[in-house]
């Protein structure tokens, strides 16, 4: 079974920053495409970005230039660093991932829980 989980929501103030981190556990071999999504109260979830495992990255408009999606392989982790943190970043942010498990022919999508991102003075 693989499991998902991110680490790293919290209270920021606007201009702060924070890093999300996603790591991926149980029979995971190896971690495909991967992105960070998020979901703010009343909206749907949207993209915000992805990394591919030959490294091609896609951002939302509303982020770039101030999130940076990466991996480590090693780890099985996804990171988001989020730098110049605005009031309109703040939602329940999500990891997805395209795994490669064990005894799995192909690589499947899972999603974490969510963890909570407040950008607030």
């Amino acid at each position: 079974q693989v499991q998902l989980v991110e680490f790293g929501g919290g209270l920021v103030q606007p201009g702060g920053p924070l890093r999300l981190s996603c790591v991926a556990s149980g029979s995971t071999l190896s971690i495909d495409t991967a992105g960070w999504y998020r979901q703010g109260q009343g909206k749907m979830r949207q993209l915000v970005a992805t990394i591919s495992n030959y490294g091609t990255i896609n951002y939302s408009d509303s982020v770039k230039g101030r999130f940076t999606i990466s991996t480590d392989n090693a780890k099985n982790t996804v990171y988001l660093q989020m730098n110049n943190l605005k009031v309109e970043d703040t939602g329940v942010y999500y990891c997805n991932a395209d795994i490669w498990s064990m005894g799995s022919p192909k690589a499947r999508s899972y999603w974490g829980q969510g963890t909570q991102v407040t950008v607030s003075s």
